[in-house]
């Protein structure tokens, strides 16, 4: 064997071995390559869990605010009928007590009523006059209890101090007593007051 045909060999390996080197260095690339891609689908599978476990969650939060919604608006809606029911019947209630005061106020006027038609009727049939005067003056006794048994009173006027809350001046006239200026000398018309609140003013003359 000469010369050359041992250097062709020789070169013939060489290369071989390039080949093969290369060869390795293609396989360790696509190797690399391969577990490149495998870790991206392996974060691709973990993102997709992640974001379909993230919509389970806002499924179950979006359930769970729509039940507590619904459980709060039942007990609104029950709450409101129950105090509209209330509120009727406190509404009821006190018509019926209204009426009823005003039904026992009249029942027991009425006794008073019956006294002065027998006082009519005495006027038209007798001619005793102090009979009459007596008859006037029971039924005038009797209207005082009952306007005192409802808490109505008389409110007081001649020779007190002149109040505008319970009095109403309906003029002034010279008074010749010191004492008696500013003060009421006499009633036009009484005043009377229910449980200590004045009902109507008591129309008077006062002193200058």
């Amino acid at each position: 064997m000469n010369k050359k045909e041992k250097g062709k060999k020789e070169q013939v390996k060489e290369e071989k071995k390039k080949k093969v080197v290369e060869n390795k260095k293609i396989d360790t690339k696509t190797d690399k390559v391969k577990d490149i891609a495998e870790e991206k689908n392996v974060k691709n599978d973990d993102v997709q869990n992640s974001e379909q476990d993230e919509k389970k969650e806002n499924k179950i939060k979006e359930i769970s605010f729509e039940e507590k919604y619904n459980r709060l608006n039942d007990k609104y809606l029950r709450l409101s009928a129950e105090f509209d029911n209330y509120r009727r019947r406190t509404l009821n209630e006190r018509l019926e007590l209204i009426k009823s005061a005003g039904k026992d106020i009249l029942i027991d006027f009425l006794p008073i009523i019956d006294n002065l038609e027998r006082a009519k009727k005495s006027v038209n049939e007798s001619n005793n006059i102090d009979a009459l005067k007596e008859g006037v003056e029971l039924i005038f006794k009797h209207l005082t209890v009952f306007l005192k048994q409802k808490g109505i009173k008389e409110v007081e006027a001649v020779g007190e101090e002149f109040d505008t809350d319970l009095h109403e001046a309906l003029t002034k006239i010279p008074v010749t007593d010191k004492k008696m200026k500013g003060k009421v000398v006499d009633v036009i018309e009484k005043g009377y007051k229910l449980n200590d609140k004045v009902i109507r003013f008591a129309k008077v003359v006062v002193g200058e």
